[in-house]
């Protein structure tokens, strides 16, 4: 980046002429509006943008009033609070009055409108998400976020406990932050004030900690970040399951991650630092609110017994068929991991390496089976309606498992009807 700093031919978004129109509009008789906050970061960094807000002098009546003249729909998401979301060409841009904090508890603010963007950016979290830029892609630089993305910082804007006393949140934020973008070690203010306040995680809404905790856990390498926070003690203070387990097998991971070409998984990810105790992860999850498919692939991994790098195809196919096909697969996955971790110097566990990852392909490939026959097949045998019917039927399934799923349709009910007729199987 050079000193006169330019989104300009960084951000292919920037020339769209409907959004020129929206900050055109808001622009007139005097007023300013400004891109804000992670569209700039984001096209500064070279990474997608995926929302694109805007930073006003309009209050939110005005904005409304502006926008819709324009022909475009307006939204009071957040009216209150100086947002409006504006929808241009089906695409939602949220419009917010330039801000002052004049009360916060911890968890949410109580603001006033103003035109003073220098309040405004001093009331964000982080330097790299204050910046502005102007239509033509100029940035406006009011807290030195250019410099810090140049270098990797994640720094706090001004007196870095006061920002978290704002919201607790931020602590997470930070750490978060800084497994995405940051660069060597944390900013040591920040540090120490995260360190110094996490008991104000107490305080938040399971859904907003569990929210940042799985973007963090999402980042492409999340291993410096999880360090700090176990360091500081934030980790513990979210993630208590992980105080005697540890993060030890997080960087392995994302080693296997990148040299296998794995998707970055934060509930993989998550699993690798927790314990597979079924009971203490179902009321983890109830604790941090996850959602129900999220909850039921940590317990379903933890009552899966783990796969030994011995086990044959056959047996995982078996395996597949009685669990739960996606809790094998983690388990198949950390299994590797572990062995892959140990594998360098160590002949036997390069081995175990090997084995696991056959098997995860065989797992990774696995379709699951049809049973061949139904209930009223066993009713054309003279199998009576109830629970005797179905535990004839687990019965000659748990049969068809173990041939390997080879026995056919009339092997099966041959089977079953000398069972019927007290001949045994």
């Amino acid at each position: 980046m050079s000193d006169a700093v330019s989104l300009a031919g960084r951000a292919d978004w920037l020339p769209d002429p409907h959004l020129q129109k929206l900050l055109a509009v808001l622009r007139e008789g005097g007023e300013e509006a400004r891109i804000a906050g992670g569209a700039v970061r984001n096209a500064l960094m070279g990474v997608p943008v995926t929302d694109i807000d805007i930073a006003t002098t309009t209050v939110p009546d005005e904005t409304t009033r502006r926008a819709e003249a324009a022909g475009f729909k307006a939204v009071p998401t957040g009216a209150d609070h100086g947002t409006i979301t504006v929808i241009v060409a089906g695409v939602p841009h949220e419009v917010t009055t330039l801000r002052a904090d004049v009360e916060t508890d911890g968890r949410r603010a109580r603001v006033v409108f103003g035109r003073d963007w220098p309040a405004d950016a001093e009331r964000r979290d982080f330097t790299i998400n204050g910046l502005y830029a102007e239509p033509d892609g100029t940035v406006v630089d009011l807290v030195g976020g250019v410099e810090d993305i140049r270098s990797g910082t994640i720094r706090f804007i001004g007196d870095a406990e006061r920002r978290i006393r704002e919201d607790y949140l931020r602590i997470l934020r930070f750490f978060r932050f800084f497994a995405w973008y940051g660069s060597g070690r944390p900013d040591a203010d920040g540090l120490r004030a995260c360190a110094r306040l996490k008991e104000g995680l107490d305080g938040l809404s399971a859904e907003r900690v569990w929210t940042e905790t799985k973007k963090l856990l999402s980042a492409p390498d999340p291993g410096r970040a999880l360090l700090w926070m176990r360091q500081t003690g934030v980790l513990t203070r979210i993630l208590p399951e992980t105080e005697k387990w540890g993060i030890d097998a997080v960087q392995p991971l994302i080693g296997a991650e990148r040299d296998l070409g794995w998707p970055p998984d934060p509930l993989l990810r998550l699993e690798a630092m927790v314990p597979p105790d079924a009971e203490r992860l179902a009321a983890m999850a109830e604790r941090l609110r996850f959602s129900k498919a999220e909850a039921a692939r940590l317990t379903r991994w933890a009552s899966t017994p783990p796969v030994a790098a011995t086990t044959t195809e056959l047996s995982l196919r078996k395996a597949l068929y009685v669990s739960d096909p996606e809790a094998v697969r983690d388990r198949l996955r950390l299994a590797l991991v572990s062995a892959r971790g140990r594998a360098v110097g160590d002949t036997v566990a390069l081995m175990e390496a090997g084995a696991y990852q056959r098997l995860l392909k065989v797992a990774e490939t696995w379709e699951r089976p049809t049973f061949p026959v139904k209930g009223g097949d066993l009713k054309s045998l003279g199998a009576a309606d109830g629970p005797g019917m179905g535990t004839l039927l687990r019965q000659i399934e748990s049969a068809w498992v173990d041939s390997g799923f080879v026995l056919g349709r009339d092997a099966l009910l041959e089977r079953a009807a000398k069972i019927l007729k007290g001949e045994g199987a």
